[in-house]
């Protein structure tokens, strides 16, 4: 580790560590590269579910901006003391679908995840995240929860319950539309955002020094004009500006 520390040091490598809910991978992973080239501060993104990921932030762990997947996770990691309420700011608005694979069978409304040939049903895990906490919301307002809840398979995250429904380990996932969108293949029912909290996202640059510096300067990226374009062509409503 000390070797790789002092040839990162000669060669003037500079990153900046983001923690990042896991309906953003393909979105930040784009807008991470072009940042890169333009600044030559390399973003090293964890994605992971916001609720953990704000546990980890809470406990200590080295991030310096956290991009959630609600407010409500956001503002807990500014509440522990850990990032900086004054950065804070929404980035996007994501939506949910289902999702099923090519060969299967294909629900043409939210009800139809009743029918006997819906044998697994994989969300995210609504304790920690918040695109399972919206499927959730949405099943439970169709009515259709107390008939399927034997039958649904619980993913970590949203990258999780995706790669379920990929793998055809079950026949249908409720997942963030930015993952959808970029899967090739399978079919999407979108969901009515009446039936789920609005699903608002949220960041915010943590600690201080060079690397929160860096951070502020990702954030700028993400919510500028350029940014919001690459969000929007992942599945996301931006937020007014």
């Amino acid at each position: 580790m000390l070797v790789l520390a002092a040839c990162s040091s000669k060669s003037g490598t500079k990153k900046v560590r983001i923690a990042a809910a896991s309906d953003l991978q393909k979105a930040f992973s784009e807008l991470g590269k072009t940042f890169e080239e333009r600044t030559k501060v390399t973003p090293e993104f964890t994605f992971g579910s916001s609720g953990l990921l704000s546990k980890q932030i809470e406990q200590g762990a080295p991030y310096f901006m956290f991009a959630a997947a609600n407010k409500e996770f956001a503002d807990k990691v500014v509440a522990s003391g850990h990032c900086d309420g004054s950065t804070g700011r929404l980035y996007a608005r994501g939506k949910i679908v289902v999702w099923t694979p090519d060969g299967g069978p294909a629900p043409a409304q939210l009800s139809d995840l009743a029918k006997p040939e819906f044998k697994r049903i994989s969300i995210a895990n609504p304790e920690h995240a918040p695109y399972g906490r919206a499927a959730k919301q949405a099943l439970e307002k169709t009515g259709v929860w107390p008939e399927i809840e034997s039958r649904i398979i619980l993913g970590d995250n949203i990258s999780a319950t995706m790669l379920y429904a990929k793998e055809r380990n079950v026949e249908a996932a409720v997942v963030a539309l930015s993952l959808a969108v970029v899967t090739d293949g399978g079919k999407s029912l979108p969901i009515d955002v009446s039936l789920y909290d609005p699903l608002d996202q949220k960041l915010v640059v943590c600690g201080k020094g060079e690397e929160a510096d860096a951070a502020r300067k990702f954030a700028d990226y993400v919510t500028s004009p350029e940014g919001r374009e690459v969000m929007s062509r992942y599945g996301f409503t931006m937020p007014a500006p």
